[in-house]
């Protein structure tokens, strides 16, 4: 039997009124009003995940769009700029009428900067770019888009390649145990340079205020160097070696920028130790001389005394900031043969504080110094190294660690299996007829 649609139904629209109705009614004998709630919450929940839906694939348009902006942004090459200000950018309180026209910039908050680029242009910038204003201090070193100068990038800080040469690339192996006869001064510079560095607490409970600096002086091959090797190992730190002639420099300036280079380095390498050795050549009394050189030498020792006040600044306050001195992990160790001439400004309380003398070696002194350089050598058991160190009364350190490698080497000469005492005499009675020629 054929049915005709138009007369047997209604309009659409009327059906499917008819149709939810007769389902409400079915829904309202069976559930009652819970599961017209549930029906309602379902839909609601579908039209909220659509509109979610929208709102992700927009923004992955908009992240896609921005990621290709930064692409585009970071090609090289870059301007590089100096930070001259991070400035903090409030809106303004008074609200613009309406249709008025606003200033953007103005509205924003946050901070912006003032730079400072390489083709001497100085740019207020009111969006950092790509780096965190938060991060940014006066004098770091940027990369800078050259279009919009947007900031790209921070770029490490800029030393001078002779500073970075005195950095020790490997830690240092010596310990104590390599440093015989030295015990008094082993104790003092623990206290002085390692305490600090290891044990800050203990300063904090006593309420004193660590040493800021060391001075080591006694005669050549005495063990100054080594010690500082020593303290640099036993405090995992990092070991900067400057050498007083190497600050000694031909144009006006140049030395005390070495010596600025070389503690800012210190500190961002911090827990770090800078070693001075042989300071007389830049830290001698100062007197008046009309001599250009002599002026200079001057001029690097004032940096220096002002690196040593400033970086002390932060200890002055350990007592009572302690976990922000920062600067407590950095120690300077200075070593000179010739303390008598050194300036008096530089020895005062405050700066070098501590004095450690290193003298001529004793004789058990000597005997420990030989058996610490031969216990890793094949030596005969009938090698009395007491005898040994009475023989070498005019002996230092290095003097004596010299006189076993020799011994070595002559036992490797002669094809023997073992260093010997006629070896280690040999080598004493050399070194005295060599000396006693130059006398």
């Amino acid at each position: 039997m054929h049915i005709q649609w138009e007369e047997t139904f209604p309009s659409t629209t009327r059906c499917l009124r008819r149709l939810r109705k007769f389902q409400d009614d079915i829904s309202a004998q069976c559930f009652g009003g819970a599961h017209r709630d549930r029906v309602c919450v379902y839909a609601s929940i579908g039209d909220e995940l659509q509109r979610t839906n929208l709102e992700v694939e927009t923004f992955e348009s908009k992240t896609k769009e921005n990621q290709e902006k930064i692409k585009l942004n970071k090609q090289l090459p870059y301007l590089v700029g100096n930070t001259v200000e991070v400035l903090e950018m409030n809106p303004e309180d008074e609200a613009e009428e309406d249709g008025a026209n606003i200033d953007l910039d103005s509205q924003r908050k946050g901070k912006c900067v003032v730079l400072k680029t390489s083709t001497r242009q100085t740019i207020f910038l009111p969006v950092a770019g790509l780096v965190d204003p938060d991060t940014l201090k006066p004098g770091d070193l940027v990369g800078v888009n050259k279009d919009s100068y947007l900031i790209i990038d921070t770029l490490p800080s800029e030393y001078d390649s002779r500073v970075k040469a005195m950095e020790v690339d490997e830690k240092p192996t010596e310990d104590y145990n390599d440093v015989g006869g030295l015990e008094e001064q082993i104790q003092e510079l623990v206290e002085a340079i390692v305490l600090p560095m290891t044990h800050k607490d203990r300063f904090q409970k006593l309420g004193i205020r660590p040493p800021k600096g060391v001075l080591l002086y006694g005669l050549p091959g005495t063990g100054k160097t080594l010690m500082a090797r020593a303290c640099a190992a036993q405090t995992n730190a990092t070991f900067l070696k400057l050498a007083g002639p190497q600050l000694v420099q031909m144009f006006i300036g140049d030395g005390a920028k070495l010596v600025r280079d070389a503690f800012q380095l210190a500190k961002e390498k911090a827990p770090c130790i800078i070693f001075i050795d042989e300071i007389d050549a830049i830290g001698t009394k100062r007197f008046d001389s009309e001599v250009s050189g002599d002026r200079e030498v001057q001029r690097t020792m004032l940096e220096l005394l002002n690196q040593l006040d400033g970086f002390s600044i932060l200890i002055d306050h350990f007592v009572h900031m302690l976990d922000d001195a920062l600067l407590i992990n950095l120690q300077v160790i200075a070593a000179t043969n010739h303390a008598d001439i050194l300036d008096p400004a530089l020895l005062r309380s405050g700066r070098l504080d501590r004095k450690i003398e290193f003298p001529h070696p004793s004789e058990e002194a000597r005997a420990r110094i030989l058996q610490i350089h031969s216990r890793k050598m094949n030596v005969n058991p009938d090698v009395n190294f007491e005898e040994l160190a009475r023989s070498t009364d005019d002996f230092n350190g290095a003097q004596l660690k010299a006189v076993c490698v020799e011994a070595g080497m002559l036992a490797l000469r002669r094809d023997a299996a073992e260093s010997t005492l006629e070896f280690f005499v040999g080598i004493i009675l050399a070194h005295e007829g060599y000396s006693r020629g130059f006398q």
